[in-house]
């Protein structure tokens, strides 16, 4: 894979592997103490990347929520929030959802030829729309984002697209936590689908940290000469 940033990878999930259950309500599986550790690794990234899917269906903001880390960014020379990167294969995006309407930072969609057109036009003024190739090559996005001077990306899913990022062996760092309970539902999405993963028996992962954070554990994986 060409230049790239740095890529970490960060998922909650239940103990049997679950992101979420079949129910309408978003399923709580983090804490308000892991919700601020994680507000604390955004603010140390220059851009976080969800997929499509999960703009529809969480419709998440995906900015820095501490006022205190904010205003360190700025002291840095950053701007306050991170640049938002989603990826879509229809383009099946809402103009009014929270990830065009909330933060100042850049607004990046990466779309396959035949999709970035029409995208471009509908989003106008809203997010810059990235033709990244037929089919939507991941390397081409995170070229992108390098010539972009992002150093540090921030993947925060959903299963579709940390599949994506695991077995094109494009994950330096896994940030995962496990919740205390089981879902136990095969219609409900997991933390990854089907795939050949690299990260295998013969080419584990490195555990770099293991915390606890009340009934939380936060597992810190390194993949086999990740970069810092």
């Amino acid at each position: 894979m060409s230049e790239r940033p740095y890529v970490l990878l960060s998922c909650a999930m239940s103990a049997d592997g679950y992101i979420d259950d079949a129910t309408p309500e978003r399923l709580r599986l983090s804490s308000t103490a892991d919700w601020d550790r994680v507000d604390a690794v955004r603010a140390g990234c220059d851009a976080i990347l969800v997929g499509a899917g999960t703009v529809r269906a969480d419709d998440p903001r995906l900015l820095v929520r501490s006022a205190a880390r904010r205003e360190q960014r700025v002291a840095r020379g950053l701007p306050p929030d991170l640049t938002k990167v989603t990826l879509t294969w229809s383009g099946d995006l809402d103009p009014g959802a929270r990830f065009f309407t909330t933060g100042g930072s850049p607004k990046l969609v990466y779309a396959p030829t035949g999709t970035a057109g029409a995208l471009a036009t509908r989003l106008a003024g809203l997010a810059d729309v990235v033709d990244a190739g037929d089919p939507l090559a991941l390397d081409a996005v995170l070229g992108d984002l390098a010539a972009r001077g992002v150093r540090r990306l921030m993947v925060e899913g959903g299963g579709g697209i940390h599949t994506l990022f695991l077995t094109a062996d494009a994950v330096d760092e896994l940030q995962l936590v496990v919740a205390p309970f089981f879902v136990g539902d095969p219609s409900a999405p997991r933390f990854v689908r089907s795939g050949v993963f690299p990260q295998s028996p013969e080419r584990p992962m490195r555990l770099q940290e293991a915390t606890r954070i009340g009934d939380l554990a936060l597992l810190r994986y390194l993949a086999g000469g990740a970069r810092g």
